[in-house]
C-alpha cells in the first residue's frame, strides 16, 4: 500500500503521545486525523508542546467526541485500561489499532488482571492481539489488526535474550535483569518522586516486590523457550536523566559458544539492532532520539557467566518508534519509513 492513510492518536498529550506525533509528522505515508486529550481538549497542540509549532495545526479533541472510526489506524498512547474499552468497536469497523499501553501485552487474562488490578473488558480481542516486537513476531504483525506495543524495559531485555534462548544456550531459570530507566519512563506525572529536586543527583531501585513488566517478559520468552520455563530476577532503577534505558543481563551458559557469532547472525538483517564488539559498553546517549537498540556482551573468564548490555531510548524504540515500526510492517511499507533518525548528541 503506497497511498497515505489517516491515523488518530488517543492520548496525545503525554510524553509517549508527543513523541509519537513528532515521528508521525515526518512519516511520508501518514495524515494525522485527530489527537485526543481529555485534560487539554480545545487547546492547540503546539500550545502545550511548543516544539511542534509550525509543524502541526491540530487542536486536542475530547476522546468522547472524537470520531476514531474515520481513521485507518488508531494509536493509543493512554494509561493502562483505556484502549480495551475502544478496541472492539474499532476492529469491527475495520480500523487497525496499535496500543502503546499494556492492555493487550499479556495473553493470560488471570495474570493480566492480577498485575494490573482491574477486570479486562476485551478478552476476545486480547486473544487475537499480536505482541509487537518486530524482531520476534514480524510475520504475525504483517497480518495483525491489533498490535500490543511492548513495554520499554521488555524491549531492551528481550532483545538481549532472544538469540540465546532461541538457540538453547543458557539456563532460562537463573536470568538476572538489572535495568535502569530515565524519568520519562514513568510518564507525565506530578508525583513528588519525579520532581527535579527529588530525582536529580539521586539513584534508586523500585518495585522490588515485582514490576508489571515482569510477567510480560516471562510470558513472551516462554513462547520461544524449548522447556517453556523462564525465571527472571528483574530489578528496575530510576536514573536522574530524561530519556534512556540501560539493561544489564546476567545469564549462565549451558554450552560453549561464541556470543559474537550468535548475536551477529541473529540480528544481521535487523535495521534497528546494532551489535557491538564483545567487551564494548553501549551508552544510552548513543541511541537518544533514535529507534536503535544497541547491544554488547562480555563472557566472564573462567566462568559460565555471560553479561549482555542493552540500551534503547525508552520513548522511541521503547514506545513511539517501535509503534511506527509496527505500523510500517502492518501496512506493508519499508520498515524504516519515518524512522531514519540519527541519535542526538551530546
Amino acid at each position: 500500500m503506497n497511498s497515505k492513510i489517516k491515523v488518530s492518536v488517543v492520548g496525545g498529550s503525554g510524553y509517549t503521545g508527543v513523541e509519537l506525533l513528532r515521528l508521525l509528522i515526518g512519516h511520508p505515508n501518514v495524515i494525522i486525523h485527530e489527537i485526543t486529550s481529555r485534560n487539554d481538549a480545545g487547546k492547540l497542540v503546539s500550545e502545550i508542546y511548543p516544539s511542534l509549532r509550525g509543524c502541526l495545526p491540530h487542536y486536542f479533541v475530547d476522546p468522547d467526541k472524537a470520531d476514531l472510526k474515520k481513521a485507518d489506524l488508531v494509536f493509543f498512547a493512554t494509561p493502562n485500561g483505556i484502549a480495551m474499552n475502544y478496541v472492539t468497536d474499532l476492529l469491527e469497523n475495520g480500523v487497525k489499532v496499535i496500543d502503546l499501553a499494556a492492555d493487550f501485552r499479556i495473553q493470560d487474562v488471570a495474570i493480566w488482571e492480577k498485575w494490573y488490578e482491574m477486570k479486562h473488558s476485551a478478552v476476545k480481542e486480547l486473544k487475537s492481539a499480536v505482541y509487537g516486537l518486530p524482531e520476534l513476531n514480524r510475520e504475525a504483525i504483517k497480518q495483525a489488526q491489533l498490535v500490543a506495543n511492548p513495554g520499554c524495559y521488555p524491549t531492551a531485555i528481550q532483545l538481549a535474550l532472544i538469540p540465546l534462548i532461541k538457540s538453547n544456550l543458557i539456563n532460562t531459570e537463573t536470568i538476572i535483569a538489572d535495568a535502569k530507566s530515565g524519568i520519562s519512563g514513568a510518564g507525565k506525572k506530578t508525583e513528588t518522586q519525579f520532581l527535579m529536586s527529588e530525582a536529580s543527583e539521586n539513584f534508586k531501585a523500585y518495585s522490588l516486590k515485582g514490576h508489571r513488566h515482569l510477567p510480560e517478559i516471562e510470558e513472551n520468552l516462554k513462547s520461544i523457550s524449548s522447556n517453556n520455563k523462564i525465571k527472571l530476577t528483574f530489578v528496575p532503577h530510576l536514573l536522574p536523566m530524561v530519556r534512556g534505558i540501560h539493561a544489564t543481563l546476567y545469564v549462565d551458559c549451558i554450552k560453549d559458544f561464541d556470543p559474537s557469532v550468535i548475536f551477529n547472525d541473529f540480528y544481521k538483517d535487523e535495521l534497528f539492532v546494532d551489535v557491538m564488539e564483545s567487551g564494548s559498553c553501549p551508552e544510552t546517549k548513543s541511541v537518544r532520539g533514535s529507534n536503535v537498540c544497541r547491544l554488547s556482551f562480555y563472557k566472564i573468564p573462567e566462568t559460565n557467566r555471560l553479561v549482555i548490555l542493552s540500551v534503547i531510548d525508552n520513548l522511541v524504540k521503547g514506545a513511539a518508534g517501535q509503534a511506527l515500526q509496527n505500523m510500517n510492517i502492518m501496512m506493508g511499507w519499508p520498515e524504516s519509513a519515518g524512522l531514519d533518525l540519527i541519535p542526538l548528541y551530546p
